[in-house]
């Protein structure tokens, strides 16, 4: 059986203060031998400083299960998880929130860190939230970025991580407009089916509405 990460709801919300908004995105993880595990992801737009949260939940009306929760934060050009005594949400395959100690202490936990890495590596969600949390940066053409026309060429620059975005006109570097990814992908979530391009690749479409092809 092949390991199955399966994205579920996502929720947006402006917070309190209307500065930001707050994401959170479920999912359900199916381990190789039918382990399973829930999960939970969260951060927050507008928060200084960029940390983002995380739940994982497994053994759920069993004496051994219980719900870890954890942050997630920039180390060295990419990311890591600390756990933490602070419950951020509950999930389906969870039990007793644990705390850090007690995290730590239990015997699955290494299995639950795996389930975090393959969560990061799999759930498009999770792609936009390390761009948020590292602040990836992106060039956008003027068309674009004043939201005249809808993205349909997106490349992932090889030599600095860059990402350029732009529309059915021909870019114009003199007029380009520098800004995060996140942002972009704040304002047009179809982002997320090419935020796996690998470095030096691109991918297009004829309109806003079509699938993205390409990813050399």
């Amino acid at each position: 059986m092949d390991i199955q990460v399966v994205e579920g709801a996502l929720l947006e919300a402006p917070t309190r203060a209307v500065t930001g908004m707050d994401r959170r995105a479920f999912g359900e993880f199916v381990g190789p031998r039918g382990e399973l595990a829930s999960y939970a992801l969260g951060w927050t737009t507008g928060a200084d400083p960029h940390v983002a949260r995380l739940s994982v939940g497994i053994g759920a009306g069993n004496p051994g299960g219980g719900t870890f929760h954890a942050v997630i934060f920039d180390n060295a050009d990419g990311h890591a998880f600390s756990l933490t005594d602070d419950p951020f949400e509950r999930v389906p395959e969870g039990g007793p929130d644990l705390t850090a100690d007690q995290a730590r202490a239990h015997p699955d936990l290494p299995f639950v860190w795996a389930v975090a890495d393959l969560v990061v590596e799999r759930d498009r969600r999770a792609w936009w939230l390390l761009h948020w949390l590292l602040g990836t940066p992106c060039v956008q053409t003027a068309e674009v970025f004043e939201r005249q026309e809808p993205i349909l060429h997106v490349r992932h620059v090889a030599a600095d991580g860059v990402w350029l975005l732009s529309g059915a006109s021909e870019p114009d570097h003199g007029t380009a407009k520098v800004g995060h990814l996140h942002h972009a992908i704040d304002e047009d979530q179809s982002l997320l089916d090419v935020l796996d391009l690998e470095p030096g690749s691109s991918a297009f479409r004829a309109d806003a509405g079509s699938p993205w092809r390409g990813r050399g």
